[in-house]
């Protein structure tokens, strides 16, 4: 049943008309907008979930990444809706339902439809990659189409639904739980909790699979997590297609991340094949498999042999040290009795080797003494002369070690780097802070220089934010020296933390001054970053979660005192007023900081009524003043002025309270005081 009901305004400008759907944390209505009569799309968040912060986070996250993505194949967010417990997100009206519905109403599309569909899909996520948004929800619920779908038709895709996109996702990244749609979920993202754009491509493969054949790969029996974890385990079953569709394919559903193409090399290889695959007819609906092909994965099998002609004892080796090859003692129930493991398949068979015999005269009946005697050390061959030369090419060596060592950190290069290095791209986002900061990092590993390229994104929500920020770029090992960094140019500048100052006195921190980031936009900063130990994939994540880890470490530690980087320190606002105050009178309101160590009584963030100039906290949490909001809780009893910045007590009142709004803090509230005549 409808929570909201036809012809209910939305906000100033909007009329509900129809609902077009719902689920479980909100509904979809057609909207008309008054001035104009334009109709568009409204994602209305249910009323008794607006006071569960986590679901409207996640609710005005979407809209936020959103107005950051302009695609023809992205829908684009008109307007966000906020009145009371009503929370809405107003798009484009998408009117020819979904690749969903699409798939429902055929069963299976041709190959050229899929791919077609595919690759616009694709589109759309290499313009989030290109932002380092990885939307982690592909799937044909989540494609629209902007007009009734007809064979061949191009440009009707529309991709929607970024509402756990992980450019504001949880830090805690691994957890009991699946975040995404299990039947859609890379293997990386069920095994280890991350989704980078790879894990995308991945999900629009599932589609593609699914478009093709009617299901997706790995749907049978069990629970979702029987399903997903189907995808770390067990091989896709071919469909009857092509095999340059077939191919394409299987690389997109690789389990490994990196042997994936990138979203923007698929949807041209999508694009090929859709052309040379014109007249390819659509598959028969297929049907779930019962059982499902395990992956084939190297294993470690230690073998017990029995050499030909032994005791019949297992392990026995032959003659010459080696054991025989395939004679195996049959399994009698004995203690010595060798268990039965199986063809060895790829598995690894621990044998000792054979040694290779010295060579040896033809003659075999030469004796020790004559093959010796073949041999006779020259006179001048010394034991001396012998020492000396032995010296020499000692020295040798060590020379020529020393400038293979040190010739290439001559060029300002880790030694041994330029041979080791692997290109890699790492990703990791911090959890949201309560001043609506978000943090979203990138490292990639340059092959040549044995550099890191990482690229620091804040993104604000609520108000504008701005002052220094702190970054801890720590050692890759414990105990290391602070790796070199080097800033690029920008609008921020960054210098050593100094904690005479800040009082954070952790190793490796770095001071970010000159940010200032509006609500609903960015600031990315870059660094070159030298960390001898980062050479590959794995160990370029490790550091980059650790740079997320220390950081953390440092915003919510709660032994630094001081009112250093509010923007990430801060954790709440306490809203202080007198016990008592008299009616016809401002009343006193004080706003307080909680930083990780406590409320500070100190240092306030402001005062009502204000006299001079406002803190610089309240400049860098919420863009001074104009972020300040009061707003009575006495239903009537208090009077706030037109700025929102003064409040008056207006009659008696033997409880009353005072709300307030600093920055992204909303729905404070003060400790309940009275009003009492001047009598």
């Amino acid at each position: 049943m409808a929570q909201y009901g036809q012809g209910e305004p939305l906000g100033a400008s909007w009329r509900l008309v129809e609902l077009l759907g719902s689920g479980a944390t909100g509904e979809v209505w057609r909207v008309d907008h008054g001035p104009t009569g334009d109709a568009a799309a409204a994602k209305l968040l249910r009323a008794e979930l607006a006071a569960d912060p986590g679901i409207v986070e996640r609710f005005v996250r979407e809209r936020s990444v959103l107005l950051g993505l302009q695609h023809p194949s992205i829908v684009r967010v008109r307007d966000l809706v906020v009145e009371g417990d009503r929370l809405a997100i107003v798009m484009d009206l998408v009117p020819g339902g979904s690749a969903r519905d699409l798939l429902a109403a055929a069963g299976t599309l041709s190959p050229r439809d899929a791919l077609t569909i595919t690759a616009e899909t694709l589109d759309a996520l290499a313009t989030a990659h290109r932002q380092d948004v990885v939307h982690r929800d592909v799937k044909p619920d989540n494609v629209l189409l902007d007009a009734e779908w007809s064979p061949g038709a191009t440009g009707l895709v529309r991709v929607t639904d970024f509402g756990i996109a992980s450019v504001v996702a949880e830090r805690e990244r691994t957890t009991t739980g699946l975040l995404g749609t299990p039947q859609y979920m890379a293997p990386e993202s069920i095994s280890h909790g991350r989704s980078g754009p790879a894990a995308d491509v991945y999900g629009a493969g599932v589609m593609l699979y699914e478009l093709l054949s009617g299901r997706t790969p790995f749907a049978g029996p069990g629970t979702d997590f029987a399903v997903a974890y189907r995808h770390v385990t067990s091989t896709p079953p071919v469909l009857e297609v092509p095999d340059a569709l077939w191919s394409t394919l299987a690389t997109m559903l690789a389990k490994d991340p990196a042997a994936r193409p990138s979203a923007t090399d698929a949807a041209a290889t999508l694009r090929r094949l859709a052309r040379s695959l014109a007249d390819v007819p659509a598959l028969e609906p297929t049907v779930d498999p019962e059982e499902f092909a395990a992956v084939e994965r190297p294993a470690t099998v230690v073998r017990g042999s029995v050499a030909s002609g032994a005791t019949g004892t297992a392990g026995t080796a032959g003659p010459d040290g080696a054991a025989a090859d395939d004679d195996v003692a049959e399994d009698d129930g004995t203690a010595g009795s060798v268990p039965e493991l199986g063809p060895a398949g790829s598995a690894t068979v621990v044998r000792p080797m054979a040694r290779q015999p010295l060579p040896v005269a033809s003659d075999p009946a030469a004796s020790p003494a004559t093959r010796t005697a073949r041999f006779r050390r020259p006179d001048w061959l010394t034991n001396r002369a012998a020492g000396f030369g032995a010296l020499g090419l000692a020295l040798v060596v060590v020379l020529v070690v020393g400038a293979v060592v040190w010739l290439p950190g001559s060029r300002g290069t880790t030694p041994g780097r330029q041979a080791t290095a692997q290109a890699a791209n790492a990703y990791q986002q911090d959890r949201p802070l309560p001043t609506g900061l978000t943090t979203t990092r990138k490292a990639t590993l340059d092959p040549e220089s044995g550099a890191v390229e990482l690229t620091t994104t804040y993104t604000a929500q609520g108000a504008t934010l701005s002052g220094p920020l702190v970054e801890v770029l720590p050692a890759a090992r414990s105990g290391g020296s602070c790796p070199t960094v080097r800033w690029r140019d920008g609008p921020v500048t960054a210098t050593r933390n100094q904690p005479s100052v800040t009082g954070v006195d952790t190793a490796c921190a770095w001071s970010l001054s000159g940010a200032a980031i509006e609500p609903g936009s960015d600031v990315a900063v870059q660094a070159t970053v030298r960390v001898p130990s980062v050479t590959d994939g794995a160990s370029l994540q490790t550091w980059l979660d650790a740079v997320g880890t220390a950081t953390t470490g440092v915003v919510t530690d709660q032994s630094v005192s001081g009112t250093a980087y509010p923007v990430q320190r801060l954790q709440d606002v306490v809203v202080r007023t007198p016990d008592r105050t008299v009616s016809q009178t401002a009343l006193p309101v004080t706003l307080l900081p909680v930083w990780p160590s406590g409320t500070d009584e100190l240092n306030p963030l402001y005062r009502s009524p204000a006299s001079g100039a406002p803190s610089q906290m309240l400049q860098d949490v919420a863009g001074g003043e104009s972020g300040v909001r009061f707003a009575d809780g006495c239903s009537g009893a208090l009077a706030v002025s037109s700025d929102g910045l003064v409040v008056t007590a207006l009659s008696v009142a033997p409880a009353c309270t005072v709300r307030a709004t600093v920055g992204a803090f909303s729905d404070l509230e003060s400790a309940p005081f009275s009003i009492t005549t001047r009598d």
